[in-house]
C-alpha cells in the first residue's frame, strides 16, 4: 500500500453486540482520525449489525453493493474496514468494491508508521511489521510484489509455483531484517547498560494524548509533538534533574485499540525502555470520552510486552479540555462518566482505586509544579535506597 494522497475515504465497522451501536461509531471516529493522520479526507460511515462477521466478505454482499454504489457515485478512493481482514476477504470485496481501495484498519496503521518512521531502526521495525503481515496475503499482492522485485512479469501468468517463489523471498527479508534488528538491539542495551544505575521513568499512554508535549514541559527538550496519532515513534531519552535528583525520562510510541500484532512483535526492542523503567508515567487524555477503555488498552499493552507489574503514576492530562452532560434525573439509565463533573469524577473509581494519580494540563501548564514535586519525591525515595550513603551529593 502506498502512502495515501489527498483522496476522499469511508469507514466500514460491524456491530456484534446488543447495544454497541455507539461503541462502533466511537471506534470509526477513530479510525477516521487514523485515515486523516495518514493523509485521506474522511467522507461516511458504513455499519452492519451482524452475529459475526462473513468469512467470506467480513459484511453481506447487500452491504458490500450498498458501498459500492456509495464509491462510484462519490469519486471514493478508500474504503477502511475497522478490523483485520483476511486475505481471502480482501481479495472478495475487492472484486465487488472494484471502484476503490480495500484497506483493513491494520494496513491503515501500518501505513502511518511507515510515513512517521525517521530513524533507520524505525524503518526497519515498521518494514518487518509489513513483510509480517504481508505473508499470508501474498496471493492478492502481486502488483506490490512486482515493484519490490523490479518486475516479474504479468499478474495473470503466475501460479502457485511463482506464489512459493514470493513466499521464500518474503521470509528471507524477514529473517534478514531480524537479524539486523538483533544487532542494533544489542548496541542499544550496551548504551542503556552505560547509564548506570539512574532512576527511570518512562511516559507511556495511548496516543495522542499528550505524552511528547508533557516530556517538552518536564525535559525542557524538543521532541516533536503534534495532535495527530503516532507522532512519536522512536524512543526519547532524556536527563532531567529536579531539585539536586537526576533521573532518565523516556517517552515512547503510543498505544492504540486493535494494535497490529506484527507492530507489537516488532516494537517490542523500542519498548525495553517501558519494560526496565522503575515507574511508569501512565498520561491518559480525560477530555476523551473514551478514556477508561483506553486506559484499559495500554493495561493491557502493558501486560504483552512483561511491564504490567511495573509501579505507575497517572496523570490525568487535558482537564483544561474536560467538559460534561450534565445528568438527567429522570433518565431511566446510570450516570456514565460523560455526565459526571471533573469534582465528581475525582472522587469516583479513580479515588477506590488509590493508584498514585494527578490532574494536569500540559498544553496550558496547569498542575505542573506538583507534578514536578510529585516526580521529585518519587524518584529522591528511590535514589535515597539506591545510593544510602551519598544522597544528593552532585
Amino acid at each position: 500500500m502506498s502512502a495515501f494522497k489527498t483522496e476522499k475515504a469511508v469507514f466500514v465497522g460491524v456491530v456484534l453486540e446488543k447495544g454497541g451501536e455507539a461503541k462502533v461509531q466511537e471506534y470509526l471516529e477513530e479510525l477516521k482520525f487514523l485515515a486523516e493522520t495518514a493523509g485521506a479526507i474522511g467522507d461516511k460511515f458504513f455499519t452492519q449489525r451482524l452475529d459475526r462477521p462473513d468469512k467470506a466478505t467480513y459484511i453481506g454482499t447487500g452491504k458490500l453493493e450498498e458501498i459500492k454504489t456509495y464509491c462510484e457515485e462519490n469519486e471514493i478512493q478508500y474504503v477502511i474496514f475497522d478490523d483485520e481482514l483476511t486475505g481471502t476477504q480482501q481479495r472478495n470485496i475487492e472484486k465487488q468494491i472494484n471502484c476503490s481501495d480495500v484497506i483493513d484498519r491494520t494496513s491503515l496503521i501500518l501505513e502511518i508508521f511507515a510515513q512517521r518512521a525517521k530513524t533507520s531502526y524505525a524503518k526497519m521495525q515498521v518494514e518487518l511489521a509489513n513483510y509480517q503481515y504481508m505473508l499470508p496475503r501474498l496471493a492478492g499482492m502481486w502488483t506490490h510484489l512486482e515493484r519490490q522485485r523490479g518486475g516479474m512479469g504479468t499478474r495473470g501468468g503466475m501460479g502457485e509455483t511463482q506464489i512459493e517463489i514470493d513466499r521464500r523471498i518474503v521470509k528471507q527479508k524477514i529473517s534478514k531484517l531480524k537479524e539486523d534488528l538483533r544487532k542494533v538491539d544489542r548496541q542499544m542495551a550496551t548504551q542503556r547498560s552505560n547509564r548506570g544505575s539512574l532512576v527511570r521513568l518512562a511516559l507511556v499512554g495511548y496516543t495522542n494524548v499528550g505524552k511528547s508535549t508533557l516530556m517538552n514541559l518536564l525535559a525542557k527538550s524538543d521532541v516533536f509533538a503534534e495532535n495527530k496519532l503516532f507522532a512519536t515513534l522512536d524512543t526519547t531519552v532524556r536527563k532531567v534533574v529536579i531539585e539536586n535528583v537526576p533521573f532518565l525520562l523516556s517517552d515512547t510510541v503510543g498505544f492504540i485499540r486493535k494494535l497490529p500484532t506484527q507492530l507489537v512483535e516488532a516494537f517490542k526492542s523500542t519498548l525495553d525502555e517501558v519494560r526496565e523503567a522503575d515507574i511508569l508515567l501512565h498520561v491518559v487524555d480525560i477530555s476523551h470520552p473514551g478514556f477508561e477503555e483506553q486506559m484499559e488498552v495500554v493495561e493491557k499493552t502493558l501486560r504483552d510486552i512483561g511491564a504490567g507489574d511495573k509501579p505507575q503514576f497517572v496523570i490525568f492530562n487535558k482537564v483544561d479540555a474536560y467538559s460534561y452532560e450534565p445528568y438527567d434525573e429522570f433518565s431511566l439509565t446510570p450516570k456514565q462518566p460523560v455526565n459526571l463533573t471533573l469534582e465528581e469524577l475525582k472522587n469516583s473509581w479513580i479515588a477506590a482505586e488509590k493508584t498514585p494519580c494527578i490532574f494536569i494540563s500540559a498544553l496550558n501548564k496547569i498542575g505542573i509544579e506538583k507534578l514536578r514535586n510529585d516526580i521529585y519525591k518519587m524518584v529522591a525515595e528511590i535514589h535515597a535506597g539506591r545510593y544510602p550513603f551519598n544522597n544528593f551529593l552532585w
